[in-house]
């Protein structure tokens, strides 16, 4: 069943995988932010969100940041050891392990999903998608959400809402844009082997219509 939902937000980073020091956003929302997006909102095992396109309702703005990050991380063996014993150290001491760094991100960025959901095999007997329209519908009305929305890192939190009238597209988006290969989501169905899935990006008037899965558009 398809459903349309409107997101807008001061900052938004969707972070490019080749920028590997720095952080730096593609320059629209990827469909795998979007379909993590709306499973903050909500989520089932009974069901998953497929992303059919984006709209893009505010022209494309950059600007330059710069942040305090952790640069370390506690290692696994730390944290099996601690367990182990059931006592130790499980935390980082931030004077020693921050670091500035600079990111590249969008700004009032707005946009609209157009998505649908299909029904899986973890799907309880009582479960149908009636039942899930409905579930969703109430929860965009009510502004509620499973977990926090954010646009790409979670700092920058997303506002949403049920979209009733799609927003004209802006002037300088018009016409075809290609903004080359693009991540299009992570195939989790080897949990040793997560693989990314890229395709190429081409913004048609503002619109970014997303290769469905199975797609020969879609590459590993």
């Amino acid at each position: 069943m398809a459903i349309q939902v409107e997101v807008w937000g001061d900052y938004a980073c969707f972070t490019r995988p080749e920028m590997k020091t720095e952080r730096v956003s593609y320059d629209i929302m990827t469909p795998s932010a979007a379909r993590g997006l709306l499973e903050s909102i909500y989520w089932h095992p009974g069901f998953r969100w497929i992303i059919e396109r984006i709209h893009v309702c505010s022209p494309i703005r950059f600007t330059n940041i710069r942040r305090n990050e952790v640069k370390d991380t506690i290692s696994a063996r730390k944290v099996k050891g601690v367990m182990e014993k059931g006592c130790g150290e499980l935390y980082l001491t931030a004077p020693d392990s921050i670091q500035q760094r600079a990111a590249m991100v969008l700004r009032d960025v707005r946009y609209v999903i157009d998505a649908h959901f299909e029904m899986t095999d973890h799907a309880a007997p009582g479960d149908n998608p009636g039942k899930f329209q409905d579930i969703i519908k109430r929860r965009l009305e009510r502004g509620q959400f499973y977990s926090m929305p954010y646009l790409g890192t979670r700092e920058f939190a997303a506002h949403f809402q049920r979209c009733a009238e799609l927003p004209p597209c802006p002037e300088e988006l018009r016409g075809t844009q290609s903004l080359g290969w693009m991540l299009w989501d992570m195939d989790y169905s080897d949990p040793k082997n997560i693989t990314p899935h890229f395709f190429r990006a081409v913004l048609t008037d503002g619109v970014l219509h997303v290769p469905q899965p199975g797609s020969e558009e879609v590459r590993a």
